[in-house]
């Protein structure tokens, strides 16, 4: 065992198991449906059709160079073994030849495949998977989860390999493929903020994190302030004690949330089939990740999970074109952010930090803002039941001035 433990290095990990507090929620989300890329899901039986696939996309990517075979790949990749093995946490029972034929494998296909979708390919040659097939959304969604990655560096080296003068490097054509089916909304090339060859990339999953993220994005924090609440209202509370809601139209940022003089500002979410999923495994990588500083997607789940509690909040969201649905019905998005915080670590420099401390000064330090809301949403809730309250109160008004007039009148008479 103590051989064991000096052949692994925790620091080096970067292609993890999710954990069980994060997965118990929703095991589905982490595993694959369609395609098995690296250790973790080799074994998985209904996972073998695709095999077919890589070994046609792996012939594929050894027609590109002139004189390349299979045992020079491997013989490169068996150089580099120890330092892969190293990027997983867990793996049990590896047979390390075994691994550099899966790392080859899985490595050409995640490669000749997304440079399939960026019509980098001879002409006259057919796709082997067309986007119109129904395979392709499954192995978009597959190439996303934390558990199904292979260390970034392989398939740079396959893709630096093989590539034709002017090709894209493979971050931007990984990038520009998921753009289209991310559907976040905020999926930029832009959003890198330094030069690709000095990003460090662990995987695939980071390189799409990395441009889900926002660009010199500041948070405005108060480290000192330690007391405060992590606990905020729900939207509708919220609502009734006076905040309003507007979606924010120009931001390059998911995570552009603020609030400022009773107004709170959310960017638009379209939520889809696949929403859940990749915010999971952003999530799991972030929780997992030792050397991130900002934790977005996590501060992003426990803020949308502390906004909504029912389908009555996502329909006021939904209202305001602060969230878009397509999966069904409100509850079930609710049930979505309700369940996706689960397992989430909060930590000191939580994004939102003074938006909650804001909006529960807005709400309990200043009680005539709840009165004020809840007057708004008892007698002028809309413009019938504000016309009638208008006039209760003209009625009111003008049988007040009636009896001060009959009043002063009769004392008048005495007189």
């Amino acid at each position: 065992m103590f051989e064991d433990l000096r052949k692994s290095s925790f620091k080096s990990s970067t292609i993890f198991k999710v954990n069980v507090r994060l997965r118990e929620s929703n095991p589905d989300a982490y595993t694959p449906k369609m395609v098995s890329i690296g250790p973790y899901h080799r074994k998985n039986a209904q996972l073998r059709p695709m095999k077919k696939y890589k070994l046609l996309y792996l012939q594929q990517f050894l027609q590109r160079e002139e004189g390349l075979d299979v045992q020079t790949c491997i013989k490169m990749l068996e150089d580099k073994k120890e330092d892969l093995l190293m990027c997983y946490d867990d793996i049990e029972d590896v047979d390390t030849n075994e691994f550099c034929k899966m790392l080859l494998l899985d490595g050409c296909f995640v490669v000749e495949f997304i440079r399939e979708r960026s019509e980098i390919y001879s002409k006259g040659e057919d796709k082997i998977i067309n986007f119109v097939d129904y395979k392709y959304n499954q192995i978009l969604r597959d190439l996303l989860l934390l558990e199904n990655q292979l260390p970034f560096v392989v398939l740079k080296w396959l893709h630096l390999m093989t590539a034709k003068h002017g090709e894209l490097p493979l971050e931007k054509l990984a990038i520009t493929l998921f753009s289209h089916v991310v559907n976040l909304g905020y999926l930029s090339v832009d959003n890198f903020s330094c030069d690709l060859t000095y990003v460090e990339m662990k995987h695939l999953l980071k390189v799409v994190h990395i441009a889900s993220c926002p660009k010199n994005f500041k948070k405005s924090l108060n480290n000192n302030d330690t007391k405060w609440n992590k606990v905020m209202s729900n939207a509708t509370e919220l609502s009734q004690a006076g905040v309003r809601f507007a979606k924010v139209n120009h931001t390059t940022s998911l995570f552009d949330i603020k609030f400022k003089h009773g107004l709170m500002t959310i960017p638009s979410l379209d939520v889809v089939d696949s929403t859940e999923i990749l915010l999971r495994n952003f999530i799991a990588y972030e929780q997992q990740s030792i050397d991130l500083e900002y934790l977005y997607f996590s501060d992003y789940a426990i803020f949308m999970d502390q906004l909504i509690d029912s389908d009555k909040d996502v329909s006021l969201l939904r209202r305001k074109k602060i969230i878009a649905t397509w999966i069904g019905e409100d509850k079930e998005v609710a049930s979505l952010f309700n369940k996706i915080g689960n397992g989430v670590t909060v930590y000191s420099n939580f994004s939102y930090k003074k938006v909650f401390l804001k909006a529960a000064k807005h709400c309990f330090e200043k009680p005539w803002n709840r009165k004020m809301a809840s007057l708004k949403h008892n007698y002028f809730s809309s413009p019938w039941v504000g016309a009638s309250t208008m006039t209760a109160v003209i009625l009111l008004i003008l049988t007040a001035i009636q009896t001060i007039l009959a009043i002063i009148s009769a004392f008048k008479d005495k007189k």
